[in-house]
């Protein structure tokens, strides 16, 4: 008897601390916050700072958010062990994706975002590279421009009074400036993915089919060595050559900025993502951006679109995916976000409820996109293989390793080895 008087105490002691355990909250009392950890890969090191800055006032109204961002980028390649850590299991929360050829390339990894409150807000066709069987995987970074940045004061002292809308007009330039004894053009050819991503797709905005074009590479209806617009890509590369630093194929992207910095050289082949980057170490610049003239007809026009988007860890744990979804959310729909997007990162937003901002070379950029008066990226859409192809050959191009018919026939026999992949 008195056994069970005393398995009875205890199961009531039992029952009691469970009740106390589901009662609710007194009004006012606090529960305990788990706290969860983020890792961001930024792929722009002109930001760097600014999304760091960002990322700190994120914190402080979110205490139970920690963030660590790694930025990659510049000299290093933003992918080259992203596969090894995703691989192991250990990637980033949140990282970039290209789109097109890449979100069929890393699905796998890919949480699915379909449902997140800023799809709807997405300007027209900004979502369809990451968007495969109607499922959305990721949100737009931003909208860039490609195109010749140019320094206003050196083109004024060179008796520049019109922007060069033309090859010929642009050739004339160059040797203004060089007869003002500035070097016309700052190039940086070290890092592939100028030759190998910017300027090819500079010459399939040309087409006036580019994926038609591409799948006649494929099957061998086309060329590169019989196109045109592949023709004057090569004899613009030829151009800034002429015009620009020895040494062009060793020469990186900081050293080419620090030549455009220092008024040491008049134009670099970049685009509006640089300005973070000059506002922060040459305030006082003047700069703006104009199309690349690849021919004489004069209606070149800046290569825009958005050049990667945020994706979300599918293999992240639920809590970290939770967090992940509100940062981004954050990012678009909040005012804080949205002023350092636009104000810090001198993003060009790819939302339709997100001011564009004023600045020169944003400014430049969005006029000529909200006008359509602009081409399309074109290099997500084909493989990295080829995108690594096209650098490695132009790289050697440059160097003056293969002649320009050489060139172009690698370029064909790399395409159409790499098809597959397409």
């Amino acid at each position: 008897m008195i056994g069970m008087r005393k398995l009875f105490c205890a199961l009531f002691v039992v029952v009691l601390l469970l009740s106390a355990c589901d009662t609710p909250p007194e009004k006012g009392e606090k529960q305990p916050v788990e706290t969860v950890s983020l890792t961001i890969r930024n792929p722009k090191v002109e930001i760097a700072s600014g999304f760091e800055e960002m990322v700190d006032v994120y914190e402080e109204t979110h205490p139970h958010v920690h963030i660590q961002v790694e930025t990659v980028g510049g000299v290093s390649d933003d992918f080259a062990d992203l596969k090894t850590q995703m691989a192991v299991g250990e990637g980033p929360d949140i990282f970039t994706n290209v789109g097109y050829t890449a979100t069929e390339d890393w699905i796998r990894y890919l949480e699915d975002l379909s449902d997140e409150s800023w799809v709807a807000d997405a300007r027209e066709g900004t979502l369809d590279p990451i968007t495969v069987g109607g499922k959305v995987y990721g949100m737009p970074m931003n909208i860039e421009g490609f195109g010749i940045v140019y320094n206003k004061v050196l083109f004024q002292k060179a008796g520049i009074k019109e922007l060069p809308g033309t090859f010929t007009e642009l050739e004339k330039a160059a040797a203004q400036l060089e007869k003002i004894g500035v070097t016309p053009f700052a190039n940086g050819y070290y890092e592939e993915w100028k030759l190998g991503h910017h300027l090819t797709s500079l010459a399939f905005a040309e087409q006036s089919d580019p994926e038609a074009f591409m799948s006649d590479l494929a099957k061998g209806k086309a060329s590169f060595k019989d196109d045109v617009g592949f023709h004057n890509m090569l004899r613009f590369l030829d151009l800034t050559l002429a015009y620009g630093n020895a040494h062009a194929a060793t020469t990186d992207y900081y050293a080419e900025m620090e030549a455009f910095q220092n008024e040491e050289a008049a134009m670099i082949v970049q685009g509006n993502w640089v300005e973070p980057l000059l506002a922060k170490q040459a305030p006082n610049l003047h700069a703006g951006m104009f199309p690349i003239p690849l021919d004489d007809e004069g209606n070149a026009q800046l290569v825009t679109g958005v050049p990667s988007y945020w994706v979300v860890n599918k293999q992240s744990g639920a809590a970290e995916k939770r967090e992940a979804k509100r940062f981004l959310q954050w990012l678009t729909e909040s005012e804080q976000g949205q002023t350092y997007q636009t104000e810090k990162l001198r993003f060009i937003p790819a939302f339709r409820s997100v001011q564009p901002p004023e600045s020169s070379l944003g400014g430049d950029a969005w006029r000529q996109y909200d006008q359509q008066e602009r081409r399309n990226f074109n290099w997500s859409s084909y493989s990295p293989p080829m995108k690594e192809a096209f650098g490695r050959i132009l790289k050697q191009y440059v160097n003056e390793e293969m002649s320009k018919q050489d060139a172009l026939q690698d370029l064909d026999h790399a395409w159409r080895q790499n098809s597959s992949s397409h």
